[in-house]
């Protein structure tokens, strides 16, 4: 007969080609192969036990000395403090200058900035501020999509004990964040229906609104507190824009056709004034309709000079950003710092955007 080959396949198969054979003749029998199975398996499942025992003792200790968990507002590279950053939307210029005041007093300092775009979306903005948070950073800059929708992720930033600081559009529970930091957006809107009346005081208006944004519903709240000191003029109809081109394009085309009174429009940014600027054009009454708007963009004042936009009330973006970017670094180094820091706006018109257009 031919000898059994080795069995293949590692330690099991090893095992396997060790098992004892029962004696002949009447002679003592060896263990039987289900008996050395049982015994190889209690060696195995003591020697597996003792690495996890091992393992557990590592991960604990690991646990118990912080290197779990890093310190708090550490880049974890070695270097500087790290800070995040969150906005409802990167595709407009104002917030793209926001960030530039963030980046030039944080990275000035040495410390890092990690920038995220929510895109218009409350979830998205609230797993960004999730993963920001599990970073550690030093501070956290929010800029809401929703100012009643973030609340749940102050909640969880207080209880982290990192410091929120929001920006450019305040909150609905400003008692659970460090400050915040915005335009006077009540006199953004005021000047820019005192503009509006200057021109047409009898101007039958609609506003293209963003409701969700508190910045959005100040504006709107300073231009129909001004609108209220003008009797002749009148509010025909107030329509959400989403804040953007694209979005208060087919809204304003809308707005054209049902109202053929309509003669101005109150679009809450400048992304919105262009996009009903492009519908007034599309409809062949450009310099019949006065559009009035907020932020002093490079796009806005140009609109100015080429006299498709009546006015638009300027925010300082990267003001903004400086002022809360100082006000993080104050708070780390025990001072205190104010819970409401305004920044003042300037109407643009076609007498001053010149010089607008060569501010650095």
């Amino acid at each position: 007969m031919r000898a059994a080959e080795p069995a293949q396949g590692g330690e099991s198969a090893r095992n396997v080609a060790r098992w004892p054979r029962r004696a002949t003749g009447g002679g003592p029998s060896e263990p039987a192969p289900r008996e050395a199975v049982r015994d190889e398996v209690s060696v195995l499942v003591s020697r597996l036990g003792s690495c996890l025992g091992l393992l557990l003792a590592v991960a604990v200790a690991c646990w118990c000395s912080g290197c779990g968990r890093p310190e708090s507002g550490k880049t974890g590279e070695g270097g500087g403090r790290l800070f995040g950053v969150t906005f409802q939307t990167m595709n407009n210029p104002f917030f793209v200058d926001l960030n530039r005041g963030l980046k030039r007093v944080i990275e000035g300092r040495g410390d890092r900035l990690v920038t995220l775009d929510a895109q218009f979306n409350s979830l998205k903005q609230k797993n960004d501020i999730a993963d920001l948070l599990q970073q550690r950073p030093a501070a956290l800059f929010i800029n809401p999509v929703n100012w009643e929708g973030v609340k749940g992720s102050l909640i969880e930033a207080r209880r982290q004990g990192v410091p929120a600081i929001i920006v450019d559009a305040p909150v609905s529970d400003p008692d659970l964040v460090l400050c915040q930091v915005a335009s006077d957006n009540i006199e953004a809107g005021r000047l820019a229906c005192a503009a509006l009346a200057e021109v047409n005081p009898k101007a039958r208006v609609v506003i293209l609104h963003l409701s969700v944004n508190k910045a959005c519903i100040d504006r709107v709240e300073g231009f129909r507190a001004e609108m209220s000191k003008h009797p002749e003029m009148k509010l025909l109809e107030t329509q959400e824009g989403k804040g953007t081109t694209e979005g208060a394009r087919p809204v304003m085309r809308d707005l054209l056709g049902r109202f053929p009174e309509l003669d101005a429009v109150f679009p809450i940014n400048d992304p919105s004034a262009l996009g009903a600027i492009s519908a007034i054009e599309s409809a062949g009454l450009l310099g019949r309709v006065t559009v009035v708007t907020v932020d002093g963009s490079t796009e806005g004042v140009r609109a100015i000079k080429a006299g498709k936009l009546h006015s638009t009330s300027a925010q300082f973006p990267e003001e903004i950003g400086r002022v809360a970017a100082q006000a993080g670094y104050d708070h780390l180094a025990g001072k205190a710092v104010d819970k409401d820091i305004r920044i003042p706006v300037k109407l643009v018109t076609r007498k001053n955007a010149e010089e607008f257009l060569e501010a650095p």
